[in-house]
C-alpha cells in the first residue's frame, strides 16, 4: 500500500485521514506535530505504543499497519518510504508513551482521549439508543463519579478545604469556558443561588466537563502535582486543551451550548415517576 505524504498539515485533526470510512494518521506525519525531528526516536515511542496495545489485549496488527508512502527528493522526483497507517487508538498510546517534557506531548494526550471517548459513546449502541434526557442522566452520574476520583486526586497537592477546592474547579471551568469563572457561567444560564452548573447542561457540554475532569486527574496524577498552585494551573492548562481540542473539530464551544428546559433533579423525578407507573400498572 502507499500513500502521499503532504508537509504542510499542522494540526492533529488536519492530518487525519478517512479510507472506507475507517480514520487514520499516517507516522511520518505525526512525528514532527509531536515535535520528533528524527523519525527514528519517533518509532521507538511507536515500538513502546504496541507493547501497550498487545498488553491491553488488543491485536497490534489491526491498530499499527505498515505500508509505503511518497515522499518528494528535490527536482519533481519522488520515492517510497517506510511508514506506519496509524488508528486512533494506535495515536492515543503513541502519545501517552511520549516525551512528557514535549508540551505538544500533553496537548496530543487531550486531543487523542477525546477523540477515543467520543468513538467510545458512537459505538455504544446503548448510549446511541438514548433520548437526550437520559444521555444526560448518565453522563451527570459518570460526572459525580469522576468528580469525586478528581477531589482525591487534587487532595494530594493539597487542595483539601472546600475553599481550595472551589478555587481549583474555577481553574478548570475558566479553562474550558475562555476565561469564565463559575460564577460567570452561573449567571449566563440565569440560574439560582442554589443551583448547580453540572445540572443545568445538555448532554454534550456535561461531556466537555467530564473529558475536562478525567483528563485533569490523570495529568495530576502523571505529573505527580504536589501545591495547590500546580493542581489549579493544571486543571486550567487542561481545560483550554479540550477548550482547544474542541475548536479543532469543529464543535460548539460549551459557553454556545443551550442550557436545557428542565434539570436533572427534574428529570430523575420524572424518571422515578416513570419507574413507580409502571410498576403499579404491572
Amino acid at each position: 500500500m502507499a500513500e502521499t505524504v503532504e508537509s504542510d498539515q499542522r494540526t492533529f485533526e488536519s492530518i487525519r485521514r478517512e479510507s472506507e470510512g475507517a480514520e487514520y494518521w499516517l507516522a511520518r506525519q505525526l512525528a514532527p506535530l509531536l515535535d520528533y525531528q528524527n523519525y527514528r526516536n519517533f518509532l521507538a515511542v511507536v515500538e513502546k505504543a504496541k507493547i501497550a496495545c498487545a498488553t491491553g489485549g488488543l491485536a497490534p496488527a489491526d491498530h499499527f499497519v505498515d505500508i509505503d508512502t511518497m515522499v518528494d527528493i528535490g527536482s519533481g522526483a519522488r520515492r517510497a518510504v517506510a511508514d506506519v497507517r496509524l488508528s486512533r487508538y494506535a495515536c492515543y498510546l503513541i502519545v501517552q508513551n511520549g516525551d512528557p517534557t514535549k508540551p505538544v506531548i500533553a496537548q496530543g494526550q487531550t486531543y487523542f482521549a477525546v477523540q477515543t471517548r467520543r468513538q467510545e459513546i458512537q459505538d455504544d449502541s446503548a448510549f446511541t439508543s438514548l433520548s437526550e434526557d437520559e444521555r444526560r442522566l448518565m453522563l451527570r452520574r459518570e460526572m459525580a463519579h469522576h468528580n469525586t476520583s478528581l477531589a482525591s486526586a487534587a487532595s494530594q497537592a493539597g487542595v483539601t478545604t472546600g475553599l481550595d477546592y472551589a478555587v481549583f474547579q474555577d481553574h478548570g471551568y475558566r479553562g474550558l469556558y475562555g476565561g469564565r469563572t463559575m460564577r460567570d457561567i452561573h449567571a449566563h444560564k440565569g440560574l439560582k443561588k442554589s443551583q448547580k452548573i453540572l445540572d443545568h447542561m445538555g448532554s454534550t457540554e456535561l461531556a466537555a466537563n467530564l473529558f475536562r475532569a478525567t483528563q485533569t486527574e490523570e495529568k495530576l496524577k502523571r505529573d505527580g502535582a504536589r501545591t495547590r498552585a500546580q493542581a489549579n494551573d493544571i486543571h486550567m492548562a487542561v481545560g483550554k486543551k479540550v477548550r482547544a481540542t474542541i475548536g479543532e473539530l469543529g464543535g460548539v464551544m460549551p459557553e454556545h451550548l443551550p442550557t436545557p428546559d428542565t434539570s436533572i433533579q427534574q428529570l430523575e423525578r420524572r424518571q422515578t415517576r416513570a419507574v413507580k407507573d409502571e410498576r403499579e400498572d404491572g
